[in-house]
C-alpha cells in the first residue's frame, strides 16, 4: 500500500554552472586536456618561484647527468633528473616557462595592436592606402624570419628585446591579412553605411563597429600565436640569437643538452616535450575557439 504513495525522484535540470559553462560555449567538445595544458605553464610562469622545487640555477656536479626517477640510478629528489652541470631538469622546466609566456604576451599585444590597425586601415578605406598596406604585407611574408633575425642579431644584442622585436616583425603581417580581409566584407554592411551618413568620425567608427566585431578572429589568432611564439622563441634560443644565459629558456635547454644526446637523452627530450605540449595545446584551443567564434561552423 505504502508503494502506491511512492513519489518519483524528481528529475533535475542542469546546475548552475553547468549553464553558465553552456552560455560560454564550454561543455562537450571543450578541449580541456589543452586548456589544462596550457593552465599549467601560465602558472607555472607565475609562481614559477615558489613551485620549482630547486634552484634552477644550482650546480652541483656531484649530481650531474642524474637519469631521470624511474630509471636505473634515478633519484626521487630529481624527478626529470639532472643536466651536465647538476642542475634540476623539473626546476629548470618551470622557470624557462616565465620566459616563454612572457615573450608570447608581449610579442602577441604588440603584433596584434600593429596587424588589427593596418589591416583595419587597409580594408575600410581600400585604394591606394590598402594597395601600399597590402605590398608591405606581401614583402614581409616573403621574408625569411630565420635570416632576418641572423642580420638584427649582429647588429642588436641578442636577448629577450631582440626576440619580441624580431616576433612582432614576423607576425604583424599574419594579423593585418586575416583582418583586412574581414573588415573588407564588414565595410559593406548597413550600420556602417548609416554611421557614415550620420556624420560619425572615422575613429569612432573603428572603436565602436569594426573593432567588436573582429574581436572574436583576434582572439583565435592570438590564441594560435602563443603556441607558435613558442617554438619561434625556442627556435632563436637553440641558434644562440635569443634568450642568453644565466637566463632559462627552453630553447636554451635544448642547446645545452645537444652534446650530451647519446648519453643523457632526457636533457633534450623534456623541454622538448615542453615545448611540443605547448604548441600543440595552443592549436587545439585556437582550433575550439574558431568552430565556437563561426557560427556557421557552430551549427555543423
Amino acid at each position: 500500500m505504502a508503494d502506491s504513495f511512492a513519489l518519483e525522484p524528481l528529475s533535475r535540470g542542469p546546475g548552475l554552472l553547468t549553464r553558465g559553462l553552456r552560455k560560454l560555449g564550454i561543455g562537450k567538445g571543450f578541449p580541456w586536456i589543452a586548456a589544462s595544458v596550457l593552465a599549467a605553464v601560465l602558472v607555472s610562469a607565475l609562481f614559477s618561484t615558489w613551485l620549482a622545487p630547486h634552484n634552477a640555477g644550482g650546480i652541483s656536479l656531484e649530481n650531474s647527468l642524474t637519469p631521470p626517477m624511474w630509471m636505473e640510478g634515478g633519484d626521487s629528489t630529481y624527478v626529470l633528473g639532472t643536466d651536465n652541470l647538476g642542475r634540476d631538469i623539473f626546476s629548470r622546466i618551470i622557470v624557462g616557462a616565465q620566459v616563454s609566456v612572457e615573450i608570447a604576451a608581449y610579442a602577441i599585444i604588440l603584433s596584434g595592436a600593429i596587424g588589427a590597425m593596418l589591416g583595419m586601415t587597409a580594408g575600410y578605406f581600400g585604394g591606394w592606402v590598402d594597395a601600399v598596406i597590402s605590398r608591405l604585407i606581401d614583402i614581409q611574408m616573403a621574408v625569411p624570419s630565420i635570416p632576418m633575425a641572423m642580420l638584427f642579431a649582429a647588429v642588436l644584442a641578442p636577448g629577450k628585446g631582440m626576440v619580441i622585436f624580431i616576433i612582432v616583425l614576423t607576425y604583424w603581417s599574419w594579423y593585418a591579412r586575416i583582418l583586412r580581409d574581414e573588415v573588407l566584407s564588414l565595410r559593406e554592411r548597413d550600420y556602417i553605411a548609416l554611421a557614415k551618413v550620420a556624420g560619425v568620425r572615422t575613429p569612432v567608427i573603428f572603436a565602436r563597429h569594426l573593432f567588436p566585431n573582429i574581436l572574436n578572429t583576434l582572439f583565435v589568432l592570438a590564441t594560435l600565436q602563443f603556441g607558435s611564439v613558442i617554438v619561434f622563441e625556442a627556435g632563436l634560443s637553440f641558434l644562440g640569437l635569443g634568450i642568453q644565459p644565466p637566463q632559462i629558456s627552453w630553447g636554451g635547454m635544448l642547446s645545452d643538452g645537444r652534446n650530451f644526446i647519446e648519453v643523457a637523452w632526457w636533457l633534450i627530450t623534456m623541454p622538448g616535450l615542453a615545448i611540443m605540449a605547448a604548441c600543440l595545446a595552443s592549436n587545439l584551443l585556437g582550433d575550439w575557439l574558431r568552430d565556437t567564434f563561426d557560427p556557421k561552423l557552430r551549427q555543423s
